[in-house]
């Protein structure tokens, strides 16, 4: 479990963030989003004790991250935007290393061999990895987050430079892993970050600007009750008959979709639920329905509509209590013995030449 409160950053006289707070429940995956310059990484910085905070507090299982950063960063697996390899050294010959620097009391050869096997690095962990490509890399990075088997997990665009099929496996991996650690998960593909999140925290100029499922927020950022149709028929005859419904309020055509079917993007009123009499109207006329979709707002939707100043109210947004400082931290959660092996057949790409891309 992560706890932040009013977590404050100053950099000279420039507030990097500011008096942020949230909570990350064992278990679920977190998604950490914001612009560029907005605060996101200082964040995260702060939760894994690379920088302090200058106020506030990050807990880690209940450890204060700055009181005691050795016990809390025990139970933290870590990979930043660039993944912290040694370039000379061997695949394996580096996760040994990383073993040794993290002080595991797994079985090193079972513990080490199931974490190749769930990032499937297996075929290449003899290789150097300065002869890895850039996607192979990033799963060597994500490797050494995993060993120790923490029961947190902080990754920082773990999908950076990855092809769609690798993407696609990462996400699986995440979602897997989310089923026995606590993830935050920052990302600028947004698809990714609604694909694989149980909920988002979007923050903006060192503010929490929202904190909550994709599905709420977008209930909450979206005032409009929009619908798309594709409707066969004559274009005015189509407009006049959709203006009579009751509750509709604006509509407009689109261009001719396909020969004689044109798409209407209509507007009702905020309450109104127009489909059944949008249906007897296309049925009393002789028309068809092409296509039908409701006005659903995209993470990216939300994203851009909180971000960019557009005075978003939201009703939904989770504000957690301040609390006082804890007088005595818990000790660390006690680690399970050993990563989940990954057991099904190995769909990597196939091995690649040195010095070539995924």
């Amino acid at each position: 479990m992560i706890e932040v409160k009013h977590l404050t950053k100053h950099y000279g006289d420039k507030v990097a963030v500011n008096d942020i707070s949230f909570t990350v429940e064992d278990g679920e995956i977190l998604g950490l989003l914001g612009p560029n310059g907005a605060g996101k990484s200082t964040t995260m910085n702060m939760l894994t004790g690379y920088i302090s905070s200058t106020s506030g507090q990050a807990l880690i299982n209940g450890i204060d991250i700055l009181e005691d950063p050795i016990g809390a960063k025990a139970c933290i697996g870590y990979l930043p935007e660039l993944p912290p390899l040694y370039l000379d050294m061997t695949v394996m010959g580096y996760l040994n290393f990383v073993y040794d620097l993290k002080k595991c009391k797994l079985p090193r050869k079972s513990h080490l061999k199931d974490v190749c096997n769930l990032c499937k690095i297996t075929d290449v962990s003899g290789r150097i990895i300065k002869h890895l490509s850039k996607g192979y890399r990033q799963r060597v990075g994500l490797a050494q987050a995993l060993i120790g088997n923490p029961p947190i997990l902080i990754l920082d665009e773990p999908t950076v430079g990855l092809d769609p099929k690798q993407i696609l496996e990462i996400r699986t991996l995440v979602k897997k892993l989310g089923k026995k650690h606590t993830v935050i998960l920052s990302s600028h593909i947004l698809p990714e970050i609604q694909a694989v999140c149980d909920r988002v925290v979007i923050i903006n100029h060192g503010r929490v600007e929202a904190n909550d499922t994709v599905d709420n927020l977008s209930r909450s950022v979206s005032g409009d009750n929009r619908l798309t149709v594709r409707i066969s028929g004559g274009r005015s005859e189509v407009l006049q008959a959709i203006r009579a419904l009751e509750g509709v309020e604006k509509v407009q055509a689109d261009m001719e979709r396909e020969p004689g079917i044109y798409e209407y993007e209509i507007e009702a009123a905020p309450d109104a639920d127009i489909r059944p009499a949008l249906n007897q109207m296309v049925q009393d006329n002789g028309w068809c329905i092409y296509k039908m979709d409701l006005g659903e707002m995209t993470l990216e939707d939300v994203f851009l509509k909180i971000t960019q100043g557009e005075g978003v109210r939201l009703s939904s947004q989770k504000k957690p209590e301040a609390t006082a400082k804890p007088e005595a931290t818990a000790q660390p959660a006690e680690k399970t013995a050993g990563v989940e092996t990954e057991t099904e057949t190995d769909t990597s790409a196939a091995e690649e030449t040195e010095g070539g891309e995924a």
